[in-house]
């Protein structure tokens, strides 16, 4: 795989959705693209390890989409290559009755990654500047103190979220969590086919919900919302990549690789050294091995 550009996807204040491609191939075909996703994710297992030994990053990697914009294959497909513990993915539903006893960062930050490994957020606390944005009704329910209607929800209010999330971000990263954004940017056309698909399908009905529909209708105004979002929050500790969805396969490879090449960067993300004894006996060590052999 040829090396990606990775400054061209990575979102800049004042983004225009509408002017970024939501379809990428690279030229290639279906079976080279998994070919390179082989080959990357193979890789990326490989770093984990050394980033497990060598115990001082944790990296986060945080996915964003419209429904069907294929966070679910895509995770599956980019992580296959890891150990098993050394990845953990958290899909962040409607708050539970226990979440919503604290502030609507806490379910998050609970769930960081430890040093040395990776966790995943399959949506993500920027949900609550978007879903909350699109539904402000919803930040009822988290009893705000001051917050008593709709109408008490004004843009100072937004610009505050804003504020607090970079702060979050800032504070881990500092802390040595390393930060990946990434919004899977689809088409409309494109979710209306898979939308379909999962009802045609029978083995993918159980994905469709009405409450699709609906939020279907609302699209214009998510990709509002994205674009402000994408535009205040994408920072160099923490950047947002737009990444085009249509191609389930390019996308993949495009995540994998932004991720492989990042993560290249830290030079300092290496194996420890043995200890000076250990290592001037380990030939000692092997020959009791070697002579207890059954």
């Amino acid at each position: 795989m040829e090396k990606i550009e990775i400054d061209a996807y990575r979102a800049q204040n004042g983004v225009k959705l509408s002017e970024k491609s939501t379809f990428e191939d690279f030229g290639k075909s279906d079976g080279e693209l998994r070919k390179d996703l082989r080959k990357i994710r193979k890789e990326l297992g490989d770093f984990q390890d050394t980033l497990y030994a060598h115990g001082k990053y944790g990296v986060l990697v945080c996915l964003q989409g419209m429904d069907t914009s294929g966070k679910d294959s895509l995770i599956r497909e980019v992580f296959k290559d890891f150990n098993a513990r050394g990845v953990v993915v958290h899909s962040f539903k409607v708050p539970t009755p226990r979440e919503l006893k604290h502030d609507y960062l806490w379910r998050h930050y609970v769930v960081l990654p430890e040093r040395g490994k990776f966790s995943v957020f399959n949506r993500t606390h920027y949900e609550n500047v978007l879903v909350t944005r699109v539904h402000p009704e919803y930040i009822l329910g988290e009893n705000i103190p001051g917050i008593e209607s709709v109408s008490d929800i004004d843009d100072n209010f937004w610009e505050k979220r804003y504020e607090q999330i970079n702060n979050f971000e800032k504070h881990i990263a500092e802390n040595g969590t390393l930060i990946f954004k990434f919004y899977l940017h689809l088409s409309k056309e494109e979710q209306r086919q898979r939308l379909l698909r999962r009802i045609r399908l029978k083995r993918k009905n159980w994905k469709f919900s009405p409450d699709d529909l609906k939020e279907r209708q609302l699209w214009d105004k998510y990709q509002t919302y994205y674009e402000e979002t994408l535009s205040k929050t994408s920072k160099d500790h923490a950047p947002w990549y737009v990444i085009p969805a249509d191609n389930k396969k390019a996308a993949r490879v495009l995540v994998a690789s932004i991720l492989l090449e990042s993560l290249k960067m830290y030079k300092d993300v290496e194996e420890p050294e043995l200890d000076d004894e250990i290592k001037a006996n380990l030939e000692k060590f092997k020959k009791q091995l070697e002579k207890s052999a059954e």
